[in-house]
């Protein structure tokens, strides 16, 4: 496997960076794919990129749109499975949702982090954990239950998965704002993506 490291540091060369993380996913440097590129900020504010990483400094990079089917194992889609299906009979939500957003959203990693500091299995705020009463969300058990019962109180709002969804990614604000989905390519693929991913999880838990 061929590795690519990419470092960044002034304001432009974050722009350079971001398109290079881009040209990374797309498979134009080689068998990088989507969901296998690692981000580190060290002390100096410099950003670091690779596609490769055994370094615990650097955290995985969410795609936009959410992480690809491809960037998670079939076994590693298995390790949640009964926590899951607790927490959605719980909340009175499919499990499917519920996982096929873990996948979207962390790709079943307990310690991601993203850019904007939503964290764990299902990337809750640490204001909506809060609200939730989530105490630590890297704890699978407090994130999940959180999430599942995050997706109830939105699916409660709005009566349909499509909005849940685009509220769960781009805030309830904007979803009212638009009366819909909002206008946002990175929210309608995550729609898309997250749908797709239901139906292919609704046969873990048709048993």
């Amino acid at each position: 496997m061929r590795r690519f490291y990419l470092r960044t540091a002034t304001r432009t060369g974050r722009v350079l960076g971001a398109a290079a993380l881009l040209w990374l996913c797309t498979g134009a440097a080689g068998p990088a794919r989507a969901g296998s590129l690692y981000r580190f900020i060290d002390e100096r504010g410099v950003i670091h990129y690779t596609n490769v990483s055994y370094d615990q400094r650097y955290q995985r990079v969410r795609p936009p749109g959410g992480f690809a089917w491809s960037a998670v194992s079939r076994k590693d889609a298995r390790r949640f499975d009964g926590l899951i299906r607790t927490a959605a009979a719980n909340a009175g939500v499919p499990a499917a949702i519920v996982k096929a957003v873990i996948h979207a959203e962390s790709a079943f990693d307990t310690s991601a982090v993203s850019r904007a500091g939503a964290i764990g299995l299902m990337q809750l705020m640490p204001g909506t954990a809060r609200e939730l009463g989530v105490l630590d969300p890297f704890r699978a058990e407090e994130n999940v239950h959180g999430g599942a019962r995050y997706l109830r109180h939105l699916h409660d709002r709005y009566g349909s998965w499509t909005y849940t969804l685009a509220a769960y990614n781009a805030g309830p604000t904007a979803v009212d704002r638009y009366q819909g989905i909002p206008p946002y390519a990175e929210t309608q693929q995550y729609v898309r993506r997250v749908l797709t991913y239901y139906r292919r999880y609704h046969g873990d838990f048709s048993r």
